[in-house]
């Protein structure tokens, strides 16, 4: 079989949201002098590879097995806690994500950031973890273990499969947020998450920050002509007689939904927010939500990504 390299960028910051505990690598990869357009050769040509940069340059890389990536994402992405149907859809997406960008797009290297997905070492998840760290592994281990080699397909291609932390109650369109028309990443209901602690933030800064950041006059503050998704996401937004769309303010304000009401105080602006996250496809706790509930990785995959089937590689 062909072997499929996996680029990633390591980059030299621990970045990710959630972290776990240490023991054995599990993988002790050889530095290799390479360029990585050059094929790696390996024993296990069975075997999907990873190969991994180790510079900025990318002269140097060393190759893992993608299911061992796949493990470090899962521990960078969703807390070890979570229920283990809603670790294993997790590892389904994080599979198919890079699978994904590695179909489409020649030569792609991934970052280990949230500009694509965040991966930590098992270094980090023992920093992380502490002394919960063997337990925790396992969890994440089994969950990818459990699904090894599952994608998710659409039309006999690798889907994209985005995912967030937790919506407003709905997911929304790819077409609208990425200008991705795809019909297995269309807004469906997640009402699981309004459930959790997570659900609703409120933001509040002077109305100087405010005006800006938004680059407007600040003379005085008037919100009008709201327009709401049928999921409630904001679309359009007159703001001091400027339109934004509810993309343009969730970013200049690094909010953290599309879903906002904004209140002018005498003083400052308070913005209330329902979700967390883009909003496209998997809801990361509505998928604990479902996996509470009973349903398995496969129904939650189902549900998000309505349309694709999981198949192996």
């Amino acid at each position: 079989m062909n072997r499929i390299l996996v680029l990633v960028v390591i980059i030299l910051i621990p970045i990710a949201i959630f972290t776990a505990p240490e023991a054995e690598e599990s993988v002790s990869p050889e530095v290799l002098n390479i360029s990585l357009d050059l094929p790696v050769e390996n024993e296990q040509d069975e075997e999907v590879q990873v190969a991994l940069s180790v510079n900025e340059d990318k002269s140097e890389a060393f190759v893992m097995d993608l299911e061992d990536y796949v493990v470090g994402v899962v521990a960078g992405e969703m807390p070890a806690s979570f229920s283990m149907e809603a670790l294993k859809a997790q590892a389904v997406a994080s599979r198919t994500f890079a699978m994904y960008k590695m179909d489409t797009i020649s030569d792609y290297v991934l970052s280990t950031s949230i500009n694509d997905q965040v991966y930590i070492t098992v270094n980090e998840m023992k920093e992380n973890w502490g002394d919960d760290f063997a337990y925790y592994y396992e969890r994440v281990k089994e969950a990818v273990d459990s699904t090894e080699g599952e994608v998710l397909m659409y039309q006999g291609n690798i889907a994209s499969a985005y995912y967030f932390a937790i919506s407003n109650g709905y997911t929304d369109d790819a077409l609208t947020v990425f200008n991705e028309d795809k019909n297995y990443l269309v807004s469906v209901s997640s009402p699981w998450d309004k459930n959790f602690q997570s659900y609703t933030s409120t933001y509040t800064l002077s109305k100087e920050d405010f005006c800006h950041k938004l680059d407007i006059t600040c003379d005085d503050i008037l919100v009008s002509n709201v327009v709401r998704a049928a999921n409630n996401y904001v679309r359009k937004i007159t703001i001091n007689g400027t339109t934004f769309t509810g993309i343009d303010v969730f970013q200049k304000l690094n909010l953290k939904s599309t879903d906002f009401t904004i209140t002018v105080n005498k003083d400052s602006v308070s913005i209330l927010t329902y979700g967390f996250g883009h909003g496209v496809g998997m809801s990361q706790y509505g998928a604990l939500g479902m996996a509470n509930d009973g349903y398995t990785y496969q129904d939650i995959l189902a549900h998000y990504y309505p349309n694709t089937e999981i198949q192996k590689l």
